[in-house]
């Protein structure tokens, strides 16, 4: 089918069901970061291969709001497909509810190309209802949707018209077989993580929770799989009850060997799909559902007499699993020095050998892999490395396309941001270095860059009491670019997993207000930036632990926490402007350097040891 026929044959479904318009979000039914593509219904209904959009489909347009990331991507790949772009990171483009409300009751719209005329044998719709997936939908997404266009007199109605017509070539969900996540590398028993868990339900007064996000079953099974793209996720659902726990998988993904596993633990398997029979069969007193993590379809096919004892709160195991264990801080920190020597032999060859032969952003993250890949406990990148030359590098979540990759070619600025996922631990590292004739690096790079170190340094020199909330300490980051002028849009510091998703809550460091303090064992990213437009990115970025402090007598009492940098790269010294940089800024880079190199040169050959050496020799002020 072409995206033409998929169009109509879904406005046929919509009129069947009294349908004028239908919503396809570019999400699947466990909110997660990187989808199956069995999940990809906004993709395949308008050609859209972006990661973020959303599709709205009425009986005469087709319309696919995405942001400016994705803007050149979506003009070419909508073009001969009557979709049309709306560009919704313009101020002036409305949201897709204030674009129905007046769309839909208002008929006599100028903007309107009715076809209704031209089918007199087919019943009028009922143009005040719109329908959705609520598989696709959060229960709180839905929630907010539904009530948005009750504003504007429209009804949501929960309708899965995508399932239907995309019956050829659709991709299955993946069966590739789960695995057991040893406690060696997760540091508690699954027993343990049970058990924490019914004691919050309890504190809830609640008796059952229903698990849909990808990260939090993994880590509150100790399995992981291969079903989605850089992180080790298994698609499956999972209900916790006072007396049991319940997997919801498909039982091709479960070998004798794991089922037994899982059975020793106590935890019943049941088929993926069955998880809506058994939530409308459940008795509980009380019911947790994450209403930003479980979809909408989990929440109506609930009991009928128990949905009052529903609790639409925030995931206790997302705190939990944000607070890591000794076990697991251990395993990130080895998982740092594996990723150390695979940047330095990177950054070693990029310098000597790279640029002997034509290269390109793609080359450059292919060669990333292929360093990583040789390292102990490496399974996957933990996301798409980001490479990008001169301007490429100021567009935030760039992705090079082999056929339209930028050369590496002149002078000029590299992004690199990338990341490992090992057994032991997820790394995520973003450094940014010049290549080409030292000599020609203009004096406004070395001042971004310089900039963005210092609010770097602060970030990671931050001491501060227990219940401090990341944007609290969000504006150290910042402080000196604002001086100067300068700022970025992107978030300080993101939450990262243990072997699980780079990206994790619930707490953050950006300016939003985040009510979710950081807490002792949370790992961030630490990561301040500057982006010329059509000139270059800057980025500089390091893991951090959030550890206890050390305080002076004269402290009043509280809980002090300060940040353990345990990512272990060089910064391009080259790229600095010294006189910007105060003593104790030159004192941290030179302990910093120092560190790198007694920690990963044992790793290293001679000649890479060498290489690590006068990358990481000290700065000296008088020069």
């Amino acid at each position: 089918m072409t995206i033409l026929e998929r169009l109509g044959a879904l406005r046929g479904l919509m009129r069947e069901h009294g349908l004028a318009a239908y919503i396809v979000p570019g999400t699947d039914p466990h909110a997660s970061e990187y989808m199956a593509p069995h999940w990809m219904e906004m993709s395949w209904i308008t050609g859209f291969l972006g990661e973020t959009g959303t599709a709205v489909v009425t009986l005469d347009r087709a319309l696919l709001w995405t942001d400016s990331r994705y803007y050149l991507q979506a003009e070419a790949e909508l073009q001969g497909t009557s979709v049309e772009l709306m560009r919704e990171s313009d101020v002036d483009c409305p949201t897709i509810a204030d674009w129905l409300k007046k769309e839909i009751t208002n008929p006599k719209s100028p903007n309107r190309k009715s076809q209704e005329n031209k089918s007199p044998n087919r019943k009028s719709p009922n143009r005040k209802s719109i329908g959705v997936n609520p598989e696709m939908y959060s229960v709180n997404g839905f929630k907010k949707l539904r009530e948005e266009l009750e504003d504007g007199g429209l009804e949501l109605k929960s309708v899965d018209l995508i399932r239907p017509i995309w019956t050829e070539n659709r991709p299955d969900i993946p069966l590739t077989p789960l695995y057991e996540y040893e406690d060696k590398y997760a540091g508690e028993s699954v027993e343990s993580k049970l058990r924490r868990v019914r004691e919050a339900l309890a504190e809830k007064r609640c008796d059952v929770a229903v698990v849909a996000e990808l990260d939090e079953i993994g880590w509150l099974l100790n399995i992981r799989g291969k079903d989605v793209d850089y992180t080790p996720c298994v698609i499956a659902y999972v209900v916790v009850e006072a007396d049991k726990c319940t997997l919801f998988v498909d039982p091709r993904k479960v070998d004798a060997d794991n089922a037994a596993k899982l059975k020793a633990k106590s935890i019943t398997l049941r088929g993926y799909e069955e998880v809506f029979s058994y939530m409308n069969g459940l008795q509980a007193t009380g019911v947790l559902f994450d209403g930003n993590r479980v979809n909408e379809a989990l929440y109506e096919a609930i009991n009928p007499a128990i949905t009052r004892k529903v609790n639409v709160s925030p995931s206790p195991l997302q705190v939990m699993m944000s607070v890591k264990n000794e076990v697991e801080l251990n395993g990130e920190r080895e998982a740092m020095k594996v990723d150390a020597v695979a940047l330095t032999r990177f950054f070693m060859w990029l310098e000597n050998e790279a640029l002997k032969t034509p290269q390109t952003e793609i080359t450059l993250a292919d060669k990333l892999h292929e360093f990583r890949a040789m390292g102990k406990n490496f399974t996957d990148e933990s996301f798409c490395t980001i490479a990008g030359w001169k301007g490429n590098g100021a567009i935030v979540h760039y992705h090079a396309e082999s056929d339209a990759c930028a050369k590496i070619e002149g002078n000029g600025v590299l992004l690199l941001d990338s990341g490992g996922q090992y057994l032991d631990g997820t790394t995520d590292i973003t450094r940014t270095i010049w290549i080409g004739d030292e000599k020609a690096i203009p004096a406004q790079v070395k001042r971004d860059f310089t900039l963005v170190l210092k609010g770097h340094i602060a970030l990671a020199k931050a001491r501060f009491p227990k219940g401090t909330r990341g944007n609290q300490l969000d504006v150290l980051a910042h402080q000196f670019m604002w001086q100067d002028g300068v700022s970025y849009g992107h978030g300080t510091g993101h939450g990262v997993g243990h072997f699980m998703g780079c990206h994790e809550g619930p707490a953050n460091i950006r300016m939003d207000n985040n009510p979710n303090p950081i807490k002792e064992g949370n790992v961030f990213s630490d990561e301040p930036g500057i982006y010329r437009t059509g000139e270059y990115g800057i980025r500089t970025e390091n893991l951090v632990i959030a550890v206890p402090a050390k305080v002076s007598e004269r402290t009043t009492g509280e809980t002090y926490y300060e940040f353990e940098t345990i990512t272990l790269c060089f910064y391009d010294k080259r790229l600095m402007d010294f006189s910007m940089l105060t003593q104790n800024e030159i004192d941290w880079i030179n302990a910093y350097h120092a560190r790198v190199a007694a920690e990963t040169q044992p790793r290293l050959n001679k000649e890479e040891q060498a290489y690590l050496a006068d990358k990481c020799k000290p700065i000296q002020m008088n020069k």
